[in-house]
């Protein structure tokens, strides 16, 4: 990922608060017969290792895990994004020198990946990622709430994944590169989006 000094993210706490606001990543593995990509819910377990370890499970019927991966796995999460119209900057009135653009937050963390169908694993799996987010609702719903036997039938339809973190790449493009009044406007105009997105990503806009 190509990230200019002025968008990036250094700081691993950062790195890990944008994985764990991002719901669904993408998991992407080079193999010989090209290169594979399924959408996946991870979760992170920061204390594991030097950069946290990636935890989720694809269908057993899934290519992806039966393809010997060529070298590092990637975990793309994708955050929070808007578009920028050049008719939001104050600088547009004073020399109309600029252009639409887009920001966006993404996160990308890469490591040798491990696939499993130990069922004891795979149920830890389950019911971490379970409990992660249902853990908001008011009346929460637990892999215990089903049947044992059910459970363990369903397991058996699924292959585990971990992957330890070697490295991660981070970018914040949040128009950190605009004026203090150009960035005000991207603000405001975001501010009163009716896209609800849009209203979050100007919580991101440095003031």
């Amino acid at each position: 990922m190509y990230v200019p000094t002025a968008f990036r993210m250094d700081e691993l706490p950062d790195l890990h608060d944008a994985i764990r606001a991002v719901r669904l990543s993408n998991f992407v593995t080079a193999t010989a017969d090209g290169l594979i990509a399924t959408p996946l819910p991870l979760f992170l377990v920061s204390e594991e290792g030097p950069y946290g370890t990636l935890y989720g499970h694809q269908a057993r019927p899934n290519p992806q895990w039966r393809s010997p991966p060529v070298g590092e796995a990637m975990a793309i999460f994708t955050g929070l994004d808007a578009y920028i119209s050049p008719s939001w900057y104050a600088s547009k009135q004073e020399h109309g020198k600029v252009v639409p653009t887009w920001n966006y937050v993404a996160v990308h963390a890469y490591g040798h990946v491990e696939f499993f169908d130990d069922p004891d694993r795979l149920l830890d799996v389950v019911t971490r990622l379970t409990n992660l987010h249902e853990r908001p609702r008011a009346k929460p719903w637990a892999v215990t709430d089903a049947p044992k036997d059910f459970i363990r039938a369903m397991l058996r339809g699924i292959i585990g994944l971990r992957l330890p973190i070697t490295r991660l790449e981070g970018k914040r493009k949040m128009s950190q590169n605009r004026s203090a009044e150009d960035r005000a406007g991207v603000a405001t105009a975001l501010a009163t989006s009716e896209n609800a997105p849009d209203r979050a990503a100007a919580a991101l806009i440095p003031a």
